[in-house]
């Protein structure tokens, strides 16, 4: 009789974990919790999305505090309409954020709030084809008022009319313009005005595809009927000559700005058009030492936190892995210097949370 291919062994030589160098876990004890600082500290040495917040805070605060790091944001979903905004705002006060790239939805919802206008619970018991003739535009369980988007467009109109027509625009000169106006209005607590006010660039890689894009396009039709209207058979479309407006100072201008520091550290919410557009600063050095035959640096992100509830396994950019974007350039491997922390979560409960417990660990709070 043959023996088995795989015997069992007799014994086995059973670790404690400590010859490893494994780390212990602690139980986490409600009554011994003082601070959000404490919370996340515990929570850190426990398991699943509590143990990734909690070394998300770690990360957080090694890239907040290297001074030769440049910490960019980026944030897509509904997070302005959804109140986290003065979030953003808090962190940009204290220093955590030096750049900004956005969806342009989050930036128009957050004008909203800036100006003093206020969005509403969605109610269950209103129909969607009721909210249309309100004028209430649904998001999930929260409403933006149609009549808040036609106060913005009113507030943006008159900060275009600022700009000069014979340059060319960007993302970035038109949010810098409306954080400006904002600042000037009072204090009221917005991330255009607050990234104004700390010289923090904002960026909206796709900017057509909101509704601050849109406003610019209206603008720009307003002149053309302005110019045309009492044509016999005028017609807008046809007569649509595009706004003075060129991504590519957008793409230039980030280029220039990850050169700033020696380090990189990149913090994003969700994911999308902003995270892909700030990771891709890294094969687009690549490219152009490659193809251009140039000596140039080849900057990588070594500290990298994300909130995200989207899984890995569907492919898209929100969910990938910061492993992965290794094989791509974007990342330094962990075995080089790389940290990073993945929070697989709503970000409406982590986030807060998270960046409470660095304000306390940083010294942040008032007094």
């Amino acid at each position: 009789m043959s023996s088995p291919k795989h015997p069992r062994p007799s014994h086995r030589q059973l670790g404690d974990g400590v010859e490893d160098q494994l780390v212990p876990l602690a139980a986490l004890d409600p009554l011994k919790i003082d601070s959000f600082d404490d919370l996340l500290r515990a929570m850190s040495r426990t398991a699943f999305s509590g143990r990734a917040l909690g070394e998300a805070c770690d990360v957080l605060e090694a890239m907040v505090r290297d001074e030769d790091c440049l910490v960019v944001a980026t944030f897509s979903g509904a997070m302005t309409v959804a109140k986290m905004g003065v979030v953003i705002v808090r962190m940009i006060e204290a220093g955590m954020i030096d750049c900004i790239i956005s969806t342009g939805a989050l930036m128009a919802h957050g004008l909203s709030e800036a100006v003093g206008l206020t969005h509403y619970k969605a109610n269950p018991g209103i129909s969607d084809e009721t909210y249309f003739e309100k004028g209430y535009n649904r998001v999930y369980d929260t409403l933006e008022m149609e009549k808040n988007l036609n106060a913005i467009e009113v507030f943006v109109r008159k900060e275009l009319d600022k700009l000069d027509p014979g340059s060319p625009w960007s993302s970035e000169i038109i949010c810098r313009q409306l954080g400006k106006a904002l600042a000037e209005m009072g204090d009221s607590p917005g991330v255009l005005r607050s990234a104004y006010l700390r010289d923090v660039p904002v960026y909206v890689p796709a900017f057509t595809d909101s509704e601050m894009g849109l406003d610019v396009a209206t603008w720009m039709l307003r002149k053309v009927k302005a110019q045309h209207g009492d044509k016999p058979g005028f017609d807008v479309w046809r007569e649509a000559v595009p706004p003075p407006y060129n991504p590519f100072l957008d793409l230039l201008s980030y280029a220039r700005l990850v050169r700033k520091k020696k380090r990189l550290g990149i913090f994003t919410i969700g994911g999308g058009v902003p995270r892909n557009w700030a990771q891709q600063v890294a094969p687009f050095y690549d490219i152009v030492g490659d193809r251009l035959d140039i000596e140039v640096d080849h900057p990588r992100f070594q500290y990298g936190v994300r909130i995200c509830p989207e899984p890995v396994h569907w492919g898209g950019l929100s969910g990938c892995t910061y492993s992965e974007g290794v094989s791509w350039g974007k990342f330094t491997p962990p075995q080089e210097g790389g940290r990073f922390a993945e929070v697989y979560a709503d970000a409406t409960v982590a986030w807060p949370l998270l960046v409470r417990a660095l304000l306390e660990r940083l010294g942040k709070m008032p007094k």
